[in-house]
């Protein structure tokens, strides 16, 4: 079995989504990935994370309904999937394990 390899960019959204799973749309998962990771992302950036990791299979989307607040304009909300999890975990332990042991409060000789 591969795999999945997930990028910095790609776990942050992923965890970001994951931590707002009733309105994950592209704004809150930029200002979460803002708030807690204090990472500036361009609002491009964040589209096309979200699009990359639904053509991968690990976030659906769907619409909600237009609101008159934005012109009747609809949101685009994005869940984690099963493989989108198993991903990020996987991603987050090979860290864990490469990160073991390592004394990052030395100085590099």
């Amino acid at each position: 079995m591969t795999k999945a390899i997930l990028g910095e960019l790609e776990t942050l959204v992923l965890l970001a989504v994951a931590r707002r799973p009733e309105d994950a749309y592209a704004v809150t998962v930029r200002e979460e990935i803002q708030h807690r990771a204090g990472r500036e992302m361009t609002r491009g950036t964040v589209y096309v994370t979200l699009d990359r990791l639904v053509r991968k299979g690990f976030l659906e989307s769907s619409m909600g309904d237009p609101t008159p607040r934005r012109g009747g304009k609809a949101r685009k909300y994005f869940q984690v999937t099963v493989a989108g999890r198993a991903a990020l975990g996987e991603s987050l332990g090979a860290l864990r394990q490469m990160a073991d042991g390592v004394d990052l409060a030395s100085e590099v000789p």
